[in-house]
């Protein structure tokens, strides 16, 4: 849920020229102090690719949201929220996946960027079976895990399936229950030694083993098609537990169905979606997703996604692992053509060191210059012939790094750290070069680069803001079930029914069975009594659905109440209604539980926003703002 949380709030990653000199202070909230920089760099981003012109702000306009952004992370660190070990290592993960690209100079050429651009235009549907091998085994176990992996390969060839070699063998949980199969995916999808197996493997045929971080792998290729791109849906879900009862299935099959029909009678689907959708991450957006590839979500979706042939068609309901699904297609792309593919494929390659076997390497004598990388060969001499787990002669220099000594303590801290057990310290010294040596450039990297700044302090503010936000309003407003209630008696006509008819839908055997079930009724009798007279344990004779319906909501209510077509396989003279239409009325709590809950949250959110307003010191320098100009 985070990193969706965050993919809206860091929407893109924009570049541009470093500062030239200290920006002006232009906001300052409580403790923090928000140059004039930043706040345009955020201003811009967040405002620049919006769905709706509408949607843009002023300078003016976004500055009284981004003060209501702001107090909330003040507030988060007066709390110390961004004290605790489960911030401390969030925010550590996300700085390690940013700083990739800046940790990287990988030199790669016109031929590297043709090959990937092929393999963006097609998508290999895989199998493997996998033998996990730690890196820093020593060479038996190495040795030992090949032998075994190439034994399972010639069993393969000689007449055993795949599907069962992966069920018996693989180290992989899911393949278990997948046998192995990874369905369809393209390029940059998987870890580089995999991807370049996979393309290069011929339909049908079995990989030599493949050796990644993981293990060794074996691969088979079972199809390779063309990549059909991109797609950008929305949908409507009503789920089903993992383990969901029969009863639970049908009661989700029949809630989709319904909706299914309301959609082909001309409702909205976005503001269904706002309704009905229990995957509320998209129903917020009227159901809209993210963009996505055929083979980065499930079979079941992706493929009646993508036969969905124009822009606004609507699929029948369908089921996933998830629940049911109604798709309605919103946009969708093809692969880009090489040239307006080239800049992406080129900063792949560059997060990606092992497309090059000597990116890492150039990159690291580029950074040996920078910082004045001198070493100690006589010192590195005295590692000859010695192993790890031996000792080392102590207070030995190897090399300095910008004016940094680092001798033989790092060294067997760096040794500790990695867990290397086996080999030779020589074996290890340049991998310990580089990695001090990256080390350095990655502290330096907030330094060095305002965007890479600018971008680690969002997300240090988005976390916080996240937290904060569900312990203040979205986990509160749930468990506060005194104060939804108190909110839902002040507000209770703000959601209401349409007019509805309220009573029984009431199917009988034949005939002669509906005669005599209205003269039950005529006579006063209720639905439950009426169903008892008539019933027995060899015969059900009448079966009677009660309940409130609006218009559109079902079909043999429609044709008797508002004149609606005949539905499909009805039959008048077995199925009636007995009831009234009623007036609009409010909708229970239980009945519009999630839409007062989200109306609280936005009450709660108001009512703390002004608390926070009167505890932090507020200062604008509005004359600075009237210089940075609208986008």
């Amino acid at each position: 849920m985070n990193r969706i949380f965050f993919s809206l709030i860091v929407i893109v990653v924009l570049s541009f020229q470093a500062l030239a000199q200290q920006s002006e202070i232009l906001l300052t909230v409580g403790h923090q102090e928000i140059s004039k920089d930043e706040f345009e760099h955020i201003y811009k981003k967040n405002n620049s690719n919006l769905y709706a012109e509408s949607d843009k702000k002023s300078p003016e306009e976004y500055m009284e949201l981004f003060i209501n952004f702001k107090l909330k992370v003040v507030e988060a660190e007066t709390l110390k929220m961004d004290t605790s070990q489960t911030f401390i290592t969030e925010l550590a993960g996300y700085r390690k996946e940013i700083a990739a690209p800046y940790l990287t100079d990988i030199n790669f050429n016109e031929q590297q960027v043709k090959e990937l651009y092929r393999r963006m235009t097609h998508e290999v549907h895989a199998s493997h079976i996998l033998l996990k091998l730690d890196n820093n085994a020593p060479a038996g176990t190495k040795q030992e895990v090949l032998g075994k992996i190439n034994k399972i390969r010639n069993e393969i060839l000689a007449g055993k399936s795949f599907e069962d070699a992966a069920v018996e063998y693989s180290e992989d949980p899911s393949a278990k229950t997948n046998k192995g199969d990874l369905g369809y995916f393209s390029a940059f999808t998987m870890v580089t030694p995999f991807e370049d197996a996979a393309f290069t493997t011929k339909v049908g045929e079995v990989s030599e083993p493949v050796k990644t971080d993981f293990g060794y792998h074996l691969l088979k290729v079972n199809d390779i098609r063309t990549n059909k791109g991109e797609i950008q849906v929305a949908h409507i879900m009503k789920n089903t537990p993992k383990n969901a009862t029969k009863e639970e299935i049908a009661q989700a099959k029949a809630a989709i169905d319904s909706i299914y029909q309301l959609l082909l009678n001309g409702a909205d689907f976005a503001e269904l979606a706002k309704q009905e959708s229990q995957d509320r991450r998209s129903a917020v957006r009227g159901g809209e997703m993210p963009w996505f590839s055929a083979g980065r979500i499930v079979k079941e979706f992706s493929d009646p996604a993508f036969a969905l042939e124009n822009n606004g068609d609507i699929s029948a309901p369908v089921r996933t692992p998830f629940g049911f699904h109604i798709i309605k297609r919103l946009n969708a792309r093809p692969v880009p053509p090489i040239e307006e593919a080239r800049a992406a494929i080129e900063s792949q390659i560059k997060k990606d060191a092992t497309r090059s076997s000597s990116g890492k390497k150039a990159f690291v004598q580029q950074l040996k210059e920078m910082y004045d990388f001198t070493e100690n060969e006589a010192a590195k001499e005295q590692l000859k012939g010695v192993n790890i787990g031996d000792s080392i002669v102590p207070q030995l220099t190897f090399f300095t790094i910008d004016n940094q000594n680092f001798g033989t303590k790092e060294f067997q801290n760096f040794i500790v750290a990695k867990k290397i057990r086996y080999g030779s310290f020589l074996s290890v010294y340049e991998r310990w070069v580089m990695d001090e040596i990256i080390q350095l450039e990655d502290a330096r990297l907030e330094e060095k680069y305002p965007e890479f700044r600018y971008l680690m302090n969002e997300y240090h503010d988005g976390i916080l803001l996240f937290n904060i936000s569900q312990e203040k309003i979205w986990d509160y407003a749930a468990k506060d079930s005194t104060g939804l209630e108190l909110f839902y008696e002040k507000d209770k006509d703000k959601h209401l029914w349409g007019h509805r008819f309220k009573g029984h839908i009431i199917n009988c055997k034949n005939p002669e069975v509906r005669e005599e079930a209205e003269n039950l009724f005529g006579a006063g009798m209720t639905a439950d009594e009426v169903v008892a007279h008539l019933n027995t344990d060899e015969d059900e004779l009448i079966t009677i659905e009660t309940g409130a319906w609006e218009e559109a909501e079902n079909q043999v209510v429609d044709y008797y109440v508002w004149n609606g077509k005949e539905p499909e396989d009805f039959d008048s003279s077995t199925t009636f209604i007995r009831g009234d239409k009623i007036e609009p009325q409010p909708k229970t709590l239980d009945e519009a539980r999630g839409l007062f809950i989200s109306d609280y949250q936005d009450y709660l959110e108001k009512e703390w926003l002004k608390e926070l307003r009167k505890k932090h010191k507020i200062k604008v320098n509005k004359k600075l703002l009237k210089t940075i100009s609208g986008v």
